[in-house]
């Protein structure tokens, strides 16, 4: 299976996105497209995240755990999403455990 994958979001990564000003809300959804359609959503490999839009970048939470949470920062570092891929033979899907912007 390939992208585009499935997104879903845990209640308090939903409802913290919808706290956030609209305009932030816009970044997030042009992250979640980039994620959703990206044809690897750990981004492995020397610049595999250098297609991605000015201001954003994906980065493992840990470097101990390659195929664990990601961190994909948005709005030059001043936000992030972090999410998991839960790569099943049916429906794979990513999976947004928090969200944060200052």
């Amino acid at each position: 299976m390939g992208p585009p994958w499935q997104m879903d979001w845990t209640v308090q990564a939903r409802a913290d996105r919808d706290a956030l000003p609209p305009h932030v809300r816009e970044i997030i959804a042009a992250v979640r497209a980039e994620l959703v359609t990206a044809e690897d959503p750990y981004f492995r490999g020397i610049d595999a995240d250098s297609k991605l839009p000015d201001g954003m970048t994906v980065e493992p939470a840990r470097s101990s755990r390659p195929k664990g949470p990601r961190i994909a920062a948005f709005d030059h570092g001043r936000g992030w999403v972090r999410y998991t891929f839960i790569h099943r033979a049916i429906d794979p899907q990513i999976v947004v455990e928090e969200v944060f912007w200052q």
